[in-house]
C-alpha cells in the first residue's frame, strides 16, 4: 500500500471516485497579503493535473499569478467519509472563451446538455476569457476511514 504523500495515491479507487465525483474541489491558496483562502471550484481531473477554470477578473488569479503552492481537497458527506488531499504547484495560463476543462467540468456536474448550455450563457454573463489553472500533484493523502485513517488516529 502507497504511503501518504505518494502521487501514485492518484490511482487509489477512492482518488478515482472522488475524481469522478461532482464535489466540488476546496481550493486552498495564499492571498497576495499572505492570509489563507479557501474556495470551492469545479474540476477537471486529466489524468496529470487537476485543471480548474474561472473568470478573468476572479480575484484569486492575483494570488495564483506564477507558481503558487496550493492544496485542494475532495471529500465525500457519507460515512465513512473519503477525502482526496493534493499538495502542488499551481500554473495560471489565459484563455479566450471557455477552458475547455471547465467545460468538460459543466458537463460532469450538470450533464452534456446543461453543461453547454452553461457555458454558453457564460457568454451572457460576460465571461470572454478565463484563467485556466491547472495543478500539478507532488503530494497526494487518501483517507477512506476503513483502511487509511488520519495520522492522529492511525493504528
Amino acid at each position: 500500500m502507497a504511503k501518504q504523500g505518494d502521487v501514485s495515491l492518484l490511482d487509489d479507487p477512492v482518488a478515482h471516485q472522488l475524481l469522478r465525483s461532482t464535489i466540488p474541489a476546496r481550493l486552498a491558496y495564499n492571498w497576495i497579503d499572505g492570509t489563507p483562502r479557501v474556495v470551492p471550484i469545479w474540476f477537471h481531473y486529466d489524468g496529470k493535473q487537476i485543471v480548474m477554470g474561472t473568470p478573468s477578473k476572479a480575484p484569486k488569479l492575483k494570488a495564483l499569478g506564477g507558481n503558487a503552492r496550493v492544496a485542494l481537497t475532495i471529500d465525500g458527506n457519507e460515512f465513512p467519509h473519503k477525502v482526496l488531499l493534493i499538495r502542488g504547484a499551481a500554473s495560471v495560463t489565459m484563455v479566450d472563451g471557455i477552458v475547455p476543462e471547465y467545460a468538460a467540468a459543466a458537463e460532469r456536474y450538470f450533464g452534456a446538455e446543461q453543461g453547454r448550455a452553461w457555458c454558453a450563457n457564460l457568454a451572457n454573463l460576460g465571461v470572454r476569457r478565463m484563467g485556466r489553472i491547472a495543478v500539478t500533484p507532488d503530494w497526494v493523502g487518501v483517507l477512506d476511514f476503513q483502511t487509511r485513517f488520519p495520522s492522529a488516529v492511525s493504528p
